[in-house]
């Protein structure tokens, strides 16, 4: 009797740790399925580059912009890109930063200029994100002979000597391909560099290499 108590009380006690091990065991990610959705949800910006948008765009209210003193619009889609460095301020690399060098430009070339706003239709910063500036089908002041049919691309930063950060080169290409998927931007669309349009050193030497291997681009 005694003997039988015996083997009833261990048979007892094997299926208690048995089941404590079974709920643990449940609580441990599965080494095949983890990695598996690691590699499933780590998503490069040029795998998803013209599908995903890898940038936000960053309105005129998020960057405490000023009010226009006038504004005059162009009908659309534009049919010329004309790309530009800012040479000063350099490139900025937060959200933060981004803003402030928007301001100081706008500040610059509205009280040093005496221009009704901002002289680039978007800028590309050094954080990702893309900026607002005069926006899409609103003349510009940034390329004579253009402004009325060009959206006015700014790169954030000096590049006489060095290229833009890549995830900058990323996000304006994107850019590109997004002012014409969304209709703003023609299909047939040229690109050009500052210097192609007027007498100017930007958009600096390394970037313009840059753009010339770009799509569209094309002698002036």
């Amino acid at each position: 009797m005694m003997l039988l108590l015996l083997v009833l009380l261990l048979v007892g006690n094997m299926t208690m740790f048995t089941s404590i091990e079974l709920c643990v065991a449940a609580a441990i990610p599965d080494n095949n399925n983890d990695t598996a959705f690691t590699t499933e949800t780590t998503i490069t910006s040029e795998q998803i580059l013209g599908y995903t948008r890898d940038w936000r765009l960053i309105t005129r209210a998020e960057w405490a912009a000023r009010i226009p003193t006038s504004i005059s619009n162009f009908t659309g889609p534009a049919p010329y890109v004309i790309l530009h460095h800012s040479y000063q301020p350099g490139v900025c690399r937060t959200l933060d930063a981004c803003k402030a060098a928007m301001r100081s430009m706008q500040n610059y070339h509205m009280d040093g200029h005496g221009w009704t706003d901002i002289g680039y239709s978007f800028a590309v910063g050094g954080d990702g994100n893309v900026y607002e500036g005069r926006g899409y089908e609103v003349v510009g002041a940034h390329a004579p002979n253009y402004n009325s049919r060009s959206i006015g691309l700014l790169l954030i930063g000096n590049f006489m000597d060095e290229l833009p950060p890549a995830p900058m080169l990323d996000v304006a290409q994107d850019f590109i391909k997004y002012s014409v998927e969304s209709g703003h931007l023609r299909k047939d669309y040229i690109l050009h560099g500052h210097r192609q349009v007027r007498s100017t050193e930007c958009p600096g030497n390394a970037l313009y290499a840059e753009i010339t291997m770009w799509p569209h681009w094309q002698k002036s």
